[in-house]
């Protein structure tokens, strides 16, 4: 992989871990509800689990999905069905100072890792960085470094969203405005599914 290349990739995969998408907006949700230190479980869970996600399907899962396609179909709906309860979740959401919020919990590392599967936005992000930033004569080499940069990148803005949302709860001690913040975030979430519903 040339530098110019690496560059190019650092730069994409930067932009796409720092804009809003599923993954941000329940990091954020859980930084408002739970702080950021109940919320490294989620944090590891989106920073290792997609670029786990990104080396599986460079071993050749994509082909699995083309010769089965009714397997992808089936993958999707189950995640639209799947955030459309997480969105609910967060609609829902009691404020951090209540009791029931005190005994809440976030969603675990394993809940994320597996979340990052039925992911529309994941699932773009890991094609068009094996699709681009990958090299043909070099293919494995290049895209483990393709799945450490999405590491390293993953780390930084899911911590950085955590801990948006745990500065945001602080001014959120009016429970109508914590219930406008909370509503808004799952409608957000429910509006990343439109790309997955009109996509083949």
């Amino acid at each position: 992989m040339t530098l110019d290349l690496f560059l190019a990739l650092l730069a994409y995969a930067g932009i796409s871990a720092w804009t809003p998408g599923p993954n941000n907006t329940l990091l954020m949700a859980s930084g408002i509800t739970h702080g950021v230190r109940k919320t490294v479980p989620m944090i590891l869970g989106v920073a290792i689990g997609f670029p786990l996600m990104i080396y599986v399907i460079s071993l050749g899962l994509g082909q699995v999905f083309e010769r089965q396609p009714i397997l992808h179909t089936i993958l999707k709906y189950m995640g639209m069905a799947y955030m459309l309860w997480l969105a609910w979740k967060i609609a829902t959401a009691v404020p951090a100072q209540s009791h029931a919020s005190k005994n809440s919990q976030p969603l675990g590392f394993v809940h994320m890792v597996a979340f990052q599967w039925v992911n529309p936005k994941a699932w773009f992000m890991a094609i068009t960085a094996l699709s681009t930033y990958t090299v043909t004569s070099n293919y494995h080499v290049t895209s483990l470094i393709v799945v450490f940069t999405t590491l390293a990148m993953g780390f930084t803005s899911s911590t950085g969203w955590a801990s948006f949302g745990h500065v945001l709860r602080r001014f959120l001690t009016d429970a109508k405005w914590y219930r406008v913040v909370n509503v808004t975030l799952a409608a957000t979430l429910v509006m990343s599914l439109v790309p997955m519903m009109w996509s083949t």
